[in-house]
């Protein structure tokens, strides 16, 4: 078994720097990125974003915990949520919809494939 650890995730170098997929605004927000992917089917990473409103289409399920930041996830089903540094979210298989980054977000993330 090998031990993932993360040091100092609030300020931490992130390794790749790529604009999202599908931006919703001018100019288009930026995510960094350092990650480890297991043969078990598991991700794990430190992810940021610059400000910007982006189209999410992740289909694995997905916990994170946000470090630093402000932003709005607005589900394609049900209510906007509020999201800020401290929070944390469990977003199950398939959930889409725009996030709204106001702040510069940071997160620790788990995705399950």
């Amino acid at each position: 078994m090998n031990i993932t650890h993360f040091r100092d995730t609030a300020s931490a170098s992130l390794d790749e720097h790529n604009p999202v997929a599908v931006p919703l605004s001018e100019p288009a927000a930026i995510t960094s990125v350092t990650c480890v992917e297991r043969d078990d089917g598991v991700e794990t990473g430190i992810w940021e974003c610059t400000p910007g409103r982006w189209r999410r289409q992740i289909v694995q399920q997905e916990f994170c915990h946000f470090i630093a930041g402000r932003c709005t996830f607005i589900p394609d089903v049900g209510e906007p949520i509020e999201i800020k540094a401290g929070d944390a979210l469990m977003l199950p298989a398939n959930t889409t919809g725009v996030w709204d980054i106001q702040e510069t977000l940071r997160k620790t993330y788990v995705l399950i494939f």
